[in-house]
């Protein structure tokens, strides 16, 4: 018998449009006590400048990220405002792309 299909968990971090849609979200998981993992997505077309920098942030500054020693990021591959931002906030120790994505794993300063 199959495993029960794992239900996704709603994303932590929305950043909204001046109209209240969401522009783009991150889901953050705590892999161990050393490790979380965020998965960034983006909704597509022109988004107002920033908006990837700000999901970057918000993800950067939750408590669940923060106390950690190492994130592990999911985001859009090509998307170079997100990466150039991931790169501001943390040493990133490797990158690779993975089918329509790129992978990330960054140390991140000490609190």
């Amino acid at each position: 018998m199959a495993a029960p299909a794992r239900e996704q968990a709603p994303p932590r971090i929305v950043i909204d449009g001046d109209d209240g849609r969401p522009l783009a979200v991150a889901r953050i998981d705590v892999v161990d006590p050393d490790t979380a993992r965020a998965s960034l997505h983006v909704a597509a077309g022109h988004l107002p400048a920033g908006t990837r920098a700000r999901l970057v942030d918000a993800v950067f500054d939750d408590p669940d990220v923060r106390s950690r020693r190492q994130v592990q990021v999911t985001l859009p591959l090509g998307d170079t405002e997100i990466l150039d931002r991931v790169r501001q906030r943390g040493l990133i120790a490797t990158f690779r792309a993975a089918g329509s994505t790129c992978l990330v794993e960054a140390e991140l300063p000490p609190s």
